[in-house]
């Protein structure tokens, strides 16, 4: 049996998948102990996992602050996330030494988990929500004009709050040198490695996994009615506009459509919908998928994984660096068709050309087998318990 110390960000796309992870390490009779956030501990706890809370170590932040995190500025985030590290410092020394880790397992944006098992000399495994990126794969990102200036002006910021690390005993010569990925440092990736851009650069330190989900649907297509499915996730998905013009884009198309658009907009902004139109603010997302023909997604892993898994094509609206390197690759696999025309008719076309061609539905299955016969949850647990992993 091992000790093992769990961190993530508070985000649902990053926590989300380490969650059958820590399920199947405390099956597998490991003690596991998540440091999260208040929002994730039933589901942590539902794992088997012991749930400690950093709540109290969350910075209050100013109006500037809060839109920054809501519009994923690179700047904001790494900032919060130095403070933080800062905060939990003393909490997390006394921690480890009555929890005493033989390994931990952050998120690999997680500064505090990742700077704290360097600073106490343990194995690091680093659990990556998204691709693995390195040199090569990160010609995938094509940043946005404003996320190009972001991280232009936000460069001497982000280098102050660096120095604040050091008297706490934490070197670190740059941020990039936290968050990018390295052929030495032992990581589970949620894909597969033939779906990994650049994968043969990557050293067997990476353990791709594919998808990790607690689902054991599989697909089933057979409703009398096409399914068309819309998220936007979890983080910039107030996006009324956006919605409507998908209702406007398929009421009268022949087929049903449900829409998640969590808590930021309300069933009700809607108006009178179409008895073909369905919103909700949170789905059960594998379920719907498991029955969905197109998905409309913002491409964020997560999602771009459970609907190639379910062997759902996709129609790909990307809104960061990050998404867009997803829906690149989806789209390089014929999964999907990127909207470029973000229109009534610009929707309506994208979605009946993925529905009414078989070759995206074709590429979507081929993905689904390729993930399915990945080793998973289980996969991701017997790496973590061999960490260090020593190179060959």
């Amino acid at each position: 049996m091992k000790r093992i110390a769990f961190f993530c960000i508070p985000a649902h796309g990053h926590t989300n998948p380490m969650l059958p992870v820590a399920a199947e390490l405390v099956k597998r009779g490991n003690a596991v102990r998540f440091y999260s956030f208040n929002e994730f501990e039933t589901k942590i706890k539902a794992t088997g996992a012991e749930f400690v809370s950093c709540d109290y170590f969350l910075p209050k932040l100013t109006d500037k602050e809060l839109s920054g995190l809501k519009s994923v500025s690179t700047t904001e985030m790494t900032v919060q996330d130095i403070r933080i590290t800062l905060g939990m410092d003393s909490f997390l020394d006394g921690e480890f030494k009555a929890f005493r880790p033989d390994v931990v397992y952050s998120d690999s944006v997680c500064f505090w988990g990742k700077l704290i098992a360097r600073k106490h000399n343990l194995p690091l495994v680093v659990s990556t929500s998204t691709f693995a990126f390195n040199k090569m794969s990160s010609q995938y990102m094509k940043s946005s004009p404003r996320e190009i200036a972001d991280m232009i002006f936000g460069l001497l910021k982000i280098a102050r709050e660096l120095k604040k690390l050091r008297p706490y005993g934490y070197r670190v010569d740059s941020v990039l040198s936290l968050i990018q990925s390295d052929n030495g440092t032992d990581s589970v990736v949620y894909t597969s490695r033939r779906f990994q851009p650049c994968a043969e650069s990557f050293s067997d330190h990476y353990a791709f996994v594919g998808p990790s989900v607690f689902s054991n649907a599989v697909p089933n297509k057979e409703q009398a009615r096409p399914l068309i499915y819309i998220s936007l996730g979890t983080v910039i998905n107030d996006r009324p506009d956006f919605y409507k013009k998908c209702v406007e884009a398929l009421a009268g198309q022949g087929v049903d459509v449900i829409i998640s658009c969590g808590n930021a907009v309300k069933s009700e902004d809607f108006g009178v919908l179409p008895e073909s139109v369905k919103v909700y603010s949170y789905v059960d997302q594998l379920d719907v998928l498991s029955r969905a023909d197109v998905f409309i997604t913002h491409c964020g892993m997560n999602s771009v994984s459970e609907s190639l898994y379910m062997a759902t094509p996709t129609v790909l609206c990307p809104q960061t660096g990050e998404q867009r390197a997803v829906a690149r690759r989806a789209a390089e696999f014929g999964a999907g068709v990127i909207l470029k025309d973000c229109s009534a008719e610009g929707i309506r076309k994208a979605v009946m050309t993925v529905l009414n061609s078989g070759t995206y539905r074709a590429a979507a299955e081929e993905c689904s087998r390729d993930f399915r016969s990945c080793s998973g949850a289980a996969g991701a647990a017997e790496f973590i318990e061999r960490a260090p992993l020593l190179s060959g």
